[in-house]
């Protein structure tokens, strides 16, 4: 495995901080995020910023930029936030097949999107962004 490409909907939240803790995790490995429907130029929402910094993790070269049909071909693994996010990218990209899962696959679970709540909606993304990376480092290591 080479390439992980993480998504969600504006790239400014969850993904910044999943690619953030998948890069530092896995530092051999290019980790990639992008929005299906991205903000684009913007920078990472500012707790997630906070959130990340709070770990020693700095994302504020951050700019959300769209996911591209390019960018599903290129990657190894392919991970969402979300059950409709998966199927709307199958849908569209049927390419993603066999390699597009959401972030917390493992344990069953979505992760909310924050966006324009306060720090306790940041957080509790946060919290089941943790587990999903967490899970997902395990395999890839396995893999390697």
């Amino acid at each position: 495995m080479r390439s992980v490409l993480v998504a969600c909907i504006g790239n400014i939240c969850r993904s910044p901080m999943a690619q953030a803790l998948l890069a530092s995790a896995l530092p051999r490995l290019q980790v990639l995020s992008a929005g299906l429907d991205a903000l684009v130029g913007q920078p990472a929402d500012a707790w997630s910023r906070e959130l990340m910094a709070q770990r020693g993790l700095d994302i504020e070269a951050h700019r959300a930029r769209q996911l591209t049909a390019a960018m599903c071909q290129e990657a190894d693994l392919i991970l969402v936030m979300d059950e409709a996010q998966r199927h709307y990218l199958h849908q569209r990209y049927p390419l993603t097949r066999g390699k597009l899962f959401r972030l917390g696959e493992a344990a069953g679970m979505d992760v909310p999107d924050p966006y324009r709540s306060g720090r306790p909606a940041f957080e509790r993304s946060l919290q089941i962004i943790d587990a999903g990376t967490a899970a997902w480092v395990e395999r890839i290591r396995k893999l390697q």
